[in-house]
């Protein structure tokens, strides 16, 4: 039997220890190999200070980046019996190198352990999730020029309204996808310093070089107060949530105008026969499930950060075993980000877009302001022109050529879209993701 780290002479009720330990074990492969950089960092360091001998850290080392490929392979498992990934971790190591095993915890609790855990494992899903975000915006600039000239109908209130274009369409969502980009890298500079020398959240009276950890993991600064470093657990998967849901409401509004849009009743676009599925009675049905379930996916996303506060509200400072419970909706999100970011990605490249909609007599009107604004520029006030356009309309006798002179930032005629490309430039720049890939690099010696 394997004995808990805390454990002494009394062994804790079974079904206590099921209950507390819950999805830990399950939750915590996710943050295997973090946990292993974060031991490589936080060794590396107690040899500085004296609390390891160059053998001990060396041999330490090299069972460490073992255990690291193990996990990047996808074989790391935790033991029946063996609580959480920290304990694992300590447990290979004893069993490879005896007592030498055990010095590692010197200086750290299990609270800075996991909160080091986590923010390594979501700044490097941030990562993740940022590179597939650019990719879809490319996709999205690249049909707004290529169709830039296809106009379509603009709707509020489900009415139609006024002329738009898939340039404008395509560029609107590229456009929201660089406000989520801001959101996400405020997200990932607070989720980017070191909480690693923090302990149960008072510190450790071991001389320990915090500001060495931080270096040798590469993030952008210390959580200085260690109070405040335990403070912080919670607060950034909230944060981080956040930024996961202000994308997710994107994806989730361009799959409703599509699922819309590809419908018979408007058949603006049409989704590749392949992305589509059919029905058992039906033989002509096309539904655009992929869509509707991305929606749904979104949906629930944007319920992320509402759920982490409601585990994590009303605590006060200090450790409590609430935050455990994060995990199991946390963690898992970010697969299910990248998920909808692939499929609406590869959709959205090979989708076909009508060229012909405003043929139909229906969209008529839609021009109707296009002619108030010709009038207005022709000497007539612009209430006596609106009044004109509308008696026309209300007997019949409107009529309009389908074109269109939008040229101000922003409209049909300009588009702005490398204004935009270069503003998606900039804050992509602004994560600086190098300094943190260079770091783990220099520590597995890659």
């Amino acid at each position: 039997m394997v004995q808990k780290l805390w454990e002494k002479s009394v062994q804790v009720n079974k079904e206590i220890e099921r209950f507390t330990v819950g999805r830990d074990r399950e939750m915590d492969l996710y943050l295997a190999k973090h946990d292993v950089l974060g031991s490589m960092a936080h060794i590396t360091m107690l040899e500085s200070i004296g609390l390891l001998t160059k053998d001990e850290l060396a041999m330490l080392l090299a069972e460490l980046k073992e255990i690291y490929a193990t996990s990047e392979q996808g074989d790391f498992v935790i033991e029946d019996g063996v609580e959480d990934v920290h304990s694992q971790v300590e447990l290979m190591l004893t069993r490879s190198l005896g007592d030498v095993g055990k010095k590692i915890h010197s200086g750290r609790s299990r609270n800075d352990q996991v909160l080091l855990d986590l923010k390594l494992f979501t700044r490097a899903q941030i990562k993740e999730i940022a590179d597939m975000v650019e990719q879809l915006f490319h996709v999205l600039i690249s049909q707004s020029e290529k169709y830039k000239e296809v106009l379509m109908p603009g709707y509020t209130h489900l009415q139609i309204a006024m002329p738009s274009s898939f340039g404008l369409w395509f560029g609107a969502y590229a456009e929201s996808l660089v406000d989520d980009m801001m959101f996400l890298q405020a997200a990932f500079r607070m989720c980017n310093r070191n909480p690693l020398g923090s302990a149960a959240g008072y510190g450790s009276s071991f001389p320990l070089d915090r500001t060495m950890t931080t270096r040798l993991l590469g993030f952008d600064s210390l959580n200085y107060n260690v109070v405040y470093a335990q403070m912080g657990r919670g607060k950034m998967e909230r944060n981080v949530a956040f930024s996961l849901a202000s994308i997710a409401g994107t994806i989730s509004k361009l799959a409703f105008d599509a699922c819309l849009f590809n419908s018979q009743n408007f058949s603006f676009v049409k989704l590749p026969d392949e992305c589509t599925t059919g029905s058992s009675i039906m033989p002509h049905k096309k539904n655009p499930d992929v869509f509707e379930l991305t929606r749904a996916k979104c949906n629930k996303l944007q319920s992320l950060p509402q759920q982490i506060m409601m585990i994590a509200n009303n605590l006060p400072s200090g450790y409590f075993r609430d935050l455990q419970i994060i995990k199991e909706v946390f963690l898992p999100a970010f697969q299910e980000l990248k998920d909808c970011l692939q499929m609406t990605t590869y959709i959205m490249n090979e989708i076909r877009v009508n060229e012909h909609i405003l043929d139909d007599d229906r969209y008529l009107l839609i021009f109707s302001v296009e002619e108030v604004n010709r009038l207005a520029r022709e000497g007539m006030p612009f209430r006596d022109a609106y009044k004109k356009v509308g008696l026309d309309i209300e007997s019949g006798q409107f009529a309009h050529n389908k074109e269109v002179h939008h040229t101000h930032e922003g409209s049909i005629g300009n588009l702005c879209n490398d204004k935009i490309s270069a503003l998606m430039q900039h804050v992509l720049e602004g994560f600086n993701f190098e300094t943190m890939e260079i770091a783990e690099h220099n520590l597995l010696g890659r």
